[in-house]
């Protein structure tokens, strides 16, 4: 599975990808929060417990956190990367949709669980709920969709293999419809075909706990 490269629109993907919109409500989540922890702070220090010896204790931890959200806040976005960081991170991966909802639909993609990508793959079926991908105005059971799999975490205990994946679909990177199509003709057949097995397991991967499942 490797990258497929091309020129992301930024100014769409800050519209449409919606990893990177859960990534600014992350950022301002953290804002936010930093935000409570200073005023809490300043009411403990300066009324609550002004003078006091455990308002003063009280008002620095509170002070601190508030720093550290601050701080976060700030480097998430610096650490997940633009959008054309992304796509040319990780590898293109073949996604179908598995399932429709009233306000969202549900797409399952074939990736590679392990880290190095130079052993042969060990496959796995991730799973994402989307609102809205480009280009399709009515979700329908088994569209192919061409994804960049972003690698997420790994447990302490197994650290070969990725315990989260996460399909971004490469219409979040472009309005092109025609590198959409280049993108899903560079995926094998064969890889299209595990995938399509793999639907049948719809379940058994909604019921892991990052929705990945070993094939």
């Amino acid at each position: 599975m490797k990258v497929f490269r091309f020129e992301v629109d930024e100014a769409f993907a800050k519209q449409n990808n919606e990893m990177l919109k859960d990534t600014r409500r992350l950022q301002w989540s953290a804002f936010l929060f930093a935000l409570v922890l200073f005023a809490a702070a300043a009411a403990v220090y300066f009324w609550f417990g002004a003078g006091q010896a455990w308002g003063l204790i009280v008002g620095i931890i509170l002070l601190t956190f508030a720093l550290v959200s601050v701080i976060l806040g700030m480097v998430i976005p610096k650490k997940v990367g633009t959008a054309q960081q992304l796509y040319d991170t990780y590898p293109l991966a073949p996604a179908v949709i598995v399932e429709t909802n009233p306000r969202d639909f549900v797409i399952m993609a074939l990736v590679n669980t392990n880290v190095d990508a130079s052993l042969p793959p060990r496959w796995g079926a991730a799973l994402r709920t989307v609102t809205r991908i480009n280009g399709i105005k009515e979700p329908k059971l088994g569209t192919r969709l061409p994804v960049a799999a972003v690698q997420g975490r790994r447990s302490i205990g197994d650290q070969e293999h990725w315990d989260e994946i996460s399909p971004m679909p490469i219409a979040w990177g472009t309005p092109d419809s025609s590198v959409v199509e280049v993108a899903r003709k560079a995926i094998p057949d064969d890889q299209w075909n595990r995938l399509e097995k793999a639907r049948k397991r719809l379940n058994d991967v909604k019921a892991t706990d990052h929705h990945l499942l070993v094939l």
